[in-house]
């Protein structure tokens, strides 16, 4: 299914975007560079930094997996050019084609690249196509603005195949398919059995601070409770480089989720507003992960309304 891109921003409800695009001059080709971590799986790490025309938006960390059957993708990239650019590099490196592309959440650097495949092929969870649906149109106007011609040819395209199950099978190579989450409404986390990894997308941030525009804390814990238990070896985060412990990127996306909770509660209650919030130290022991500050902010500017309403007290009802 495809939407046709408006010229007007809707329905934008976050991402990780910066400044508006400055240049208009026509962009260069995209660099995509997979690297092997395990047996027929390769990661294409994403730029450690916020959306910008510099980057053309491939910020998101991209999965290629070799199986019998054909290749699959976790994720697919910023744009219609950048999932045109993965097709072409996944198959020449696997000798196979696409047969199928998870889409881990509705953020658009995981998702807007869709639209180089069949829609047949490519597989969401419902909160995710219904995440897409609603607010994708937004997102896609707002990449345009941002990214210019890096965006050339791309319009909304969604998912055409529903995740119902709990694993899929690609000529003996089993992915195990889980519905969680906590970074977004739904967060879909892939377990290559052959291998032992874990693909967590956006649910796990490595040397890197967590991005939360549509998270919820409470639920993203739980999520990622279940991902520890899980018994995996490495793993691949959303963002940041691979994590061969397995274990790191649950522990600092847990740790970073957990000091913010706290903080900004105990920020709205001392009274500080939303810049001197912004401006908060950040733990010695979370200070050299990588855009720290910059997401501190975004959550500033996220969580602190909702805070601010519901801990203070309201002078016209006392």
């Amino acid at each position: 299914m495809r939407v046709s891109r408006r010229t007007t921003l809707a329905g934008l409800v976050a991402a990780p975007l910066v400044a508006p695009v400055m240049s208009r001059a026509a962009a260069p080709d995209y660099t995509i560079t997979p690297t092997p971590v395990a047996d027929g799986i390769w990661m294409i790490t994403g730029a450690d930094e916020g959306i910008a025309f510099d980057n053309g938006g491939a910020i998101a960390n991209i999965t290629v997996i070799a199986t019998p059957a054909g290749t699959v993708l976790v994720d697919s990239g910023p744009s219609l050019r950048y999932g045109q650019r993965l097709k072409h590099v996944a198959e020449s490196l696997t000798g196979r084609s696409v047969v199928r592309v998870y889409v881990t959440h509705l953020h658009p650097d995981h998702g807007m690249g869709i639209g180089a495949f069949a829609p047949e092929i490519v597989a969401a969870l419902p909160g995710t196509i219904a995440g897409m649906s609603r607010d994708g149109q937004g997102f896609s106007d707002q990449m345009y603005r941002l990214l210019g011609d890096w965006m050339r040819g791309t319009d909304l395209a969604l998912p055409g195949k529903t995740i119902g199950g709990d694993e899929e099978d690609f000529g003996g190579r089993r992915l195990r398919l889980l519905a969680l989450s906590g970074h977004s409404a739904a967060d879909l986390a892939v377990l290559d059995e052959q291998s032992g990894t874990l693909i967590g997308g956006d649910l796990l941030f490595h040397d890197r601070a967590p991005a939360t525009p549509t998270a919820d804390l409470a639920r993203w814990r739980q999520s990622l409770a279940a991902l520890d238990a899980l018994g995996h070896k490495g793993a691949i985060p959303g963002h940041g480089p691979y994590d061969g412990t397995g274990r790191q990127a649950i522990a600092q996306t847990r740790a970073w989720i957990d000091w913010l909770d706290t903080a900004l509660t105990e920020a709205v209650r001392g009274g500080m507003d939303m810049v001197e919030a912004g401006r908060m130290v950040i733990p010695e022991q979370l200070r050299n992960m990588a855009s720290g500050r910059y997401e501190l902010q975004r959550s500033v500017s996220h969580f602190y309304p909702m805070l601010e309403a519901k801990l203070l007290p309201r002078v016209d009802q006392s």
